[in-house]
């Protein structure tokens, strides 16, 4: 058996190493280590990882790929996060979404308007900058996010209300969201101060041309972004309570195939227009003018309004879809059993 010269060590496959070369290899382990964790903890890029090792981009792609084969990195995903991200994944292929965010819930049967509504608070919060002008809707969902919005003062932010009030003060109103939405971010608040819904198309008209109301309506073509919720026809409750929609109303949009509403425009689920008059006389921006927003926020859920949403994906055809994940998954199980409209 031959024997090993001083100095020497003898690696696992029994091959004679120098010093130098074993401390060669620990260096290499070393800067390989250095390597992965600047790319998968750090999130650093390939190019800005080489420059701080002073080595060439395909070493550290190398590196990140001898780590990998060496489980010296293990990457794992929560079940339930990875379920989220699925879900997101499948409304922005199904829709033709930019970006899907869905809200986790406690329960299936919970209430999905808290979940969505800090999700929405938190988006908002990072996409609002200075210089935007905002057309926003109403809702309780819209409402409920204010809370959830971080206050912080932007330059030239405008606020459009892109819906009259409602004749009955409630928690809800459109101007009161839209006051307090410009009020978050230091803005100017833009509102319609008519009812939501007037008797013919011929006091709209003469509301808007004769009342001082047509630089509202003309800064809707400008629009940065637009917020809305929809509404499920199912109930139309706010619609009801405040006046403006009777039960024998609400039965016609029903047999019309009206399945929602947004800004108070009963669509069905094909994401027309209803032919019925209340689409008339609606003190709101029209949906063509919305539409040319470059950023299309939509934020909605719950079981009752699943055709109302997926109207709305044609409709408005949302850039930023914000549901739950019941919500979702009842959205891509209808149109999947339903097919595209």
């Amino acid at each position: 058996m031959g024997r090993r010269r001083q100095g020497e060590t003898e690696n696992s496959r029994g091959r004679s190493e120098t010093p130098e070369q074993v401390a060669s290899e620990s260096r290499t382990d070393r800067l390989r280590i250095r390597a992965a964790w600047m790319y998968f903890v750090e999130q650093m890029t390939q190019n800005e990882i080489a420059d701080v090792l002073g080595v060439g981009r395909v070493t550290i792609v190398r590196m990140l790929a001898d780590a990998r084969s060496r489980n010296e990195v293990k990457i794992s995903i929560e079940s339930e996060l990875s379920e989220i991200v699925r879900l997101e994944r499948a409304l922005e292929k199904t829709f033709g979404l930019q970006q899907a965010l869905v809200a986790p819930l406690s329960t299936p049967d919970a209430d999905p308007v808290p979940a969505i509504s800090a999700k929405t608070g938190s988006f908002l919060s990072d996409t609002m900058k200075s210089g935007m002008r905002v057309g926003v809707g109403w809702g309780r969902t819209l409402f409920s996010s204010l809370p959830f919005i971080s206050a912080k003062s932007l330059s030239d932010f405008k606020v459009i209300s892109l819906l009259g009030g409602v004749g009955v003060v409630r928690r809800f109103n459109p101007a009161e969201f839209a006051w307090r939405f410009a009020q978050i971010f230091q803005g100017d608040g833009y509102l319609i101060p008519t009812p939501a819904v007037v008797d013919s198309v011929e006091t709209k008209i003469a509301l808007v041309e004769r009342c001082g109301l047509q630089e509202v309506f003309e800064m809707a073509n400008v629009l940065d972004a637009v917020l809305l919720s929809v509404g499920g026809i199912a109930s139309a409750t706010t619609f009801s309570r405040g006046g403006f929609l009777k039960e024998a109303d609400r039965e016609a949009l029903l047999a019309r195939g009206a399945v929602g509403d947004l800004l108070f425009h009963f669509f069905d689920r094909n994401g027309d227009l209803v032919d019925h008059p209340v689409n008339s006389h609606v003190m709101s921006v029209d949906v063509d003018r919305l539409r040319k927003a470059p950023i299309r926020i939509l934020t909605s859920g719950g079981a009752e309004k699943t055709e109302a949403l997926l109207g709305a994906m044609t409709l408005i055809a949302p850039t930023i879809l914000i549901t739950d994940e019941e919500s979702a998954r009842r959205m891509l199980e209808a149109h999947a059993a339903q097919g595209s409209p």
